[in-house]
């Protein structure tokens, strides 16, 4: 698999452009740049990228509070998806916030996205209730997932 292919690194200000573009490939809602740029100024946040012969391929963020990590994004260039890239990714951005203090993972997800849905079950996630009417653009649903002991 192309994994072991990935380096990851922590987010900076001068990866907030590529992210952006990444972001905007992947989602219905994309977040703007200038909330990418706080996220990367953001103490209390974790952004990692990972990099493919250099090139920035995907990306994951979560805020950390109180021992909580909540995940606000999770993204795999579409054309690098199926490669085993989101897994290695998640549980990177998963050590990552362990070692800050982290002791439970949470997150909201569609519940029409599968794959998603698929690949944070791997990591012990599971639905525990749902935010109607969570997503704007559609008017659906955000199931809300948890892992109380990462």
């Amino acid at each position: 698999m192309g994994e072991e292919a990935l380096a990851f690194r922590m987010m900076t200000v001068e990866d907030v452009d590529r992210v952006t573009e990444i972001e905007a490939q992947s989602f219905a809602m994309p977040w703007s740049r200038n909330l990418f740029m706080g996220e990367a100024l953001n103490e209390n946040a974790i952004y990692i990228v990972g990099e493919l012969d250099g090139r920035t391929v995907c990306y994951a963020g979560a805020w950390l509070s109180f021992g909580d990590a909540e995940v606000m994004s999770v993204a795999v260039e579409p054309k690098f998806r199926g490669r085993g890239f989101g897994t290695a990714l998640f549980g990177r951005l998963i050590e990552e916030v362990k070692a800050r203090g982290a002791t439970a993972i949470t997150l909201e997800v569609r519940p029409s996205n599968a794959a998603a849905i698929r690949l944070y079950e791997k990591f012990g996630l599971r639905s525990v209730g749902r935010r109607p009417h969570y997503y704007i653009d559609n008017d659906e649903d955000a199931l809300i997932m948890w892992n109380t002991k990462i």
